[in-house]
């Protein structure tokens, strides 16, 4: 099984000023993020707008994601980790998304807790049960806010003895959680990667012993949301601290109305594919982009 460790990009997906899948933006944010350095790539999750594609988007999608990833390894000797959105709150979907990302040949299926449902922890346990027997790494995708439920730890415990569990995309908000998950699991299982889901939060999760983070703003900036993690996960702190005081205005900007929208206004202002959002998202506010626009410019971005 891929150690999942390093800057992962939870990718937008463009769109047309129609609302369309703008597919040659993709393929040039893509191109964008291989180019800058990124450790890995997440595509199909939350900040792609996965709710409101349809299942021919994604394929599209996925057909040009895994040969661009695929060419880039081969001609710059790396491995550059996929990991395919694959989560639903119908099990039978999660299984049959997580499916696909195998057939696919992506290296893991991000699953999110289902939501809506707000199922017991005994079926939250199931879920992911269910899709382990894939046979496929799973990223555990737990994030309260958006799913209503919070994957406890003793359960996480439970799911990681699970065939194929790769780790945890924590997006919990709460540091205390996060260092109970690694104390708990990672004594038991090295190899089960802790991932920010917050990009925030990166650097004091590998400083209490994480392994990175699932990035929603290295979809603007993948060189420097990469070089803050690889220093920190080689210890090298001051580095590290530099770069993310540097970036902290805009870790908040990134989502002072909402993700991928305010993401998404950043990246068009500066030039790079994104553009609309589908209903029932919408453009930010204005005066949220002269927040983000701020931001970027404290940045110096």
């Amino acid at each position: 099984m891929t150690k999942l460790r390093g800057a992962f990009t939870a990718l937008i997906t463009p769109m047309n000023k129609d609302s369309s899948v703008d597919y040659d933006g993709f393929r040039t944010l893509l191109k964008f993020q291989l180019e800058q350095g990124i450790n890995g790539i997440v595509p199909l999750g939350t900040s792609g707008e996965t709710p409101t594609l349809d299942e021919d988007e994604e394929q599209k999608l996925i057909d040009i994601i895994m040969p661009e990833v695929r060419a880039f390894e081969k001609t710059h000797n790396v491995k550059i980790p996929v990991i395919l959105g694959a989560g639903s709150n119908n099990t039978r979907d999660a299984v049959r998304y997580t499916e696909r990302a195998k057939k696919a040949g992506a290296d893991a299926a991000l699953v999110v807790t289902p939501y809506y449902n707000k199922p017991s922890e005994e079926g939250i346990y199931r879920h992911f049960e269910a899709v382990s027997k894939v046979g496929i790494p799973i990223l555990v995708y737990n994030i309260q806010g958006r799913t209503g439920k919070n994957i406890d730890t003793a359960t996480l415990s439970r799911i990681a003895e699970l065939p194929d569990i790769a780790g945890v995309k924590e997006a919990s908000g709460s540091i205390n959680q996060m260092m109970d998950v690694i104390a708990a699991i990672k004594s038991k299982h090295p190899d089960f990667a802790v991932l920010s889901g917050d990009d925030g939060l990166t650097l004091p999760l590998i400083a209490s012993g994480g392994d990175g983070i699932v990035s929603v703003v290295s979809n603007l900036c993948p060189s420097l949301v990469t070089e803050m993690t690889q220093a920190a996960l080689n210890s090298d702190m001051e580095t590290a601290r530099s770069i993310h005081y540097r970036l902290l205005p805009f870790f908040k900007a990134a989502f002072v109305d909402g993700n991928p929208t305010s993401i998404k206004y950043a990246m068009n202002y500066k030039g790079l594919p994104a553009g609309s959002v589908r209903l029932p998202l919408v453009e930010v506010h204005a005066e949220a982009k002269k927040v983000i626009e701020a931001a970027l410019k404290e940045c110096g971005l």
